[in-house]
């Protein structure tokens, strides 16, 4: 019996999904997009000081190569042969920096997480540097200068951690992204490991030129930034290495994507129009603009949404990126205690169905799209003796889909098209009382995919579509139709405007809390 069902059930791909919070490996059957099994490890976050957020490099690498080994010792308990695997894709929270010793293997800092706020001043002092008239930063890289992009991130290891310094002047350092991290050090690491990056996660970093698709010289001597310590980059689907460890060893790496990119793949949002908001971590809204960069006049960004092969087109996106969202229901756990697991803010919402006029602005790190203000900060507002925690458990919920509705206007605004539904995934989507606001907030039917996991799905397509690998096809009519549960409005139209405009009233009294603080210079 066993031997007939490994026969039945073909090649299979993983893939690494290393998130802000967590890493996972999942396996898919490449025939059907059916997720066989995954394993899961929650990753920690230090915060050093006010407004850092750091992770450990190595307890991501050593979290990766658990979660593979658990996810095929559960594959061999279903009796499935794991040597069906074929590829593997990578999927990762993008701009969180590492610089490591190419030597040793050793990284020579903290990873410097997206959400991380220490680099402020050296944003301030970079954008004077920038003409008025002549913004070649954002025309090149289609962001912002702000401190969730990896530049200024490194910029700030150079000037301040006397170990990448030196190790940079004596070419042993290399810097990389999660992706090139994890690629490195699974192809081999100091024994020949693969140095390389793909095209999404390259245009995260703020050295990466979206029209050429190259890293660019003059942004590199903007940021004075050795080229010689950046990986090279390549499509988002083709054959990087080889694994050279663990269980599976051989396979080939052939996937790699961005985490938001990886989920619009995974959510076929092939067509330009076609868009998808991921609650994670953050939240984000991304709208496939097909082979041409549109550049937001609302607060957006411009990325690379995929490049699927050597020889395959680039597609870009508009993005509307939310910093905090699953980090609010995180908070609300480990920083208040009011909940003691993330599903338990569904119980408390549910017991009130209102936040009884309390509004609450996550701003934890300043405001992303559309305001890109790093002086805002979290408020609790409109708090009455009434109040209790379920109120502010509700309002935590709002506030991940008031924050959605800011960006999908502002994407409606830009692409002139409004939103007929909006398409949803991430690990959030879980929570009913959510989805039904956010259904509410937006006027406009939610629709989820019966599988979560797009991210994770969205990785695993790019590598086994990849050359030379070829068992995953993204032919139209080849793409496997997915359930979807729908989430249809059920208040009047003028609660929801109300309720709205309320909370843009409580974003105005968020911002301008900070100023540029001495905590943000040196380390100990």
């Amino acid at each position: 019996m066993a031997a007939a069902k490994k026969a039945v059930l073909g090649p299979l791909v993983g893939a690494v999904d290393q998130g802000t919070s967590s890493t996972r490996f999942l396996v898919f059957n490449s025939k059907t997009a059916e997720l066989l099994s995954h394993h899961q490890v929650e990753i920690k976050q230090e915060f050093p000081r006010e407004g850092w957020v750091e992770q450990d490099p190595k307890e991501i690498l050593q979290s990766v190569y658990e979660c593979i080994e658990k996810t095929c010792e559960k594959l061999g308990q279903l009796n499935i042969d794991i040597s069906n695997i074929k590829a593997i894709g990578v999927s990762n929270q993008r701009e969180t920096t590492v610089v490591w010793d190419k030597l040793t293997g050793e990284p020579l800092y903290n990873a410097v997480v997206w959400l991380d706020l220490r680099t402020q001043s050296t944003v301030e002092n970079l954008s004077k540097k920038i003409p008025g008239n002549n913004n070649f930063v954002k025309s090149k890289t289609g962001l912002p200068l702000s401190t969730y992009f990896s530049a200024v991130k490194l910029r700030w290891l150079l000037d301040n951690v006397r170990t990448v310094k030196e190790a940079v002047e004596e070419d042993r350092a290399l810097f990389g992204t999660i992706d090139a991290w994890l690629i490195w050090s699974l192809t081999g690491g100091t024994n020949r490991g693969v140095h390389c990056t793909d095209v999404t996660n390259a245009s995260r970093t703020m050295l990466f030129n979206i029209h050429s698709l190259e890293w660019d010289k003059e942004l590199c001597e903007f940021f004075e930034i050795p080229m010689k310590i950046l990986p090279n980059v390549r499509s988002s689907s083709e054959i990087y290495g080889l694994m050279k460890a663990g269980v599976l060893e051989g396979v080939p790496i052939s996937g790699c994507l961005g985490d938001q990119s990886a989920a619009l793949v995974g959510q076929m949002c092939f067509q330009d129009g076609q868009a998808k908001n991921t609650y994670g971590t953050g939240c984000f809204l991304l709208c496939n603009t097909g082979h041409k960069c549109v550049f937001s006049e609302h607060g957006l960004l411009t990325t690379v949404a995929y490049k699927l092969g050597r020889d395959k087109p680039v597609y870009y996106a508009l993005e509307g990126s939310v910093a905090i969202a699953g980090a609010v229901i995180r908070w609300l756990r480990d920083n208040l205690g009011i909940i003691k697991s993330s599903e338990e803010i569904e119980k408390l919402a549910k017991e009130v169905g209102t936040s009884y006029g309390c509004y609450f602005v996550p701003a934890f790190s300043g405001l992303y799209a559309p305001y890109w203000e790093p002086s805002a900060r979290g408020i609790i507002c409109g708090l009455t003796q009434f109040t209790n925690k379920c109120h502010i458990a509700f309002a935590a919920l709002e506030a991940v889909c008031f924050q959605t509705r800011e960006i999908l206007d502002a994407m409606n605004r830009d692409c002139g098209i409004p939103l007929s539904h909006l398409q949803v995934d991430g690990g959030m989507t879980n929570n009913k009382i959510l989805m039904q606001l956010q259904a509410d907030i937006l006027y406009i039917p939610v629709v989820k995919s019966s599988m979560p996991e797009t991210t994770a799905l969205g990785a695993a397509m790019a590598a086994g579509a990849a050359e030379g690998v070829d068992v995953w096809s993204l032919q139209p009519e080849d793409l496997s139709a997915v359930m979807m549960e729908r989430f249809e409005p059920q208040i009047n139209a003028e609660e929801s405007e109300i309720r709205y405009s309320t909370w843009k009233k409580a974003v105005i009294k968020s911002m301008g809390w900070v100023t540029t603080q001495s905590s943000e210079s040196g380390i100990p």
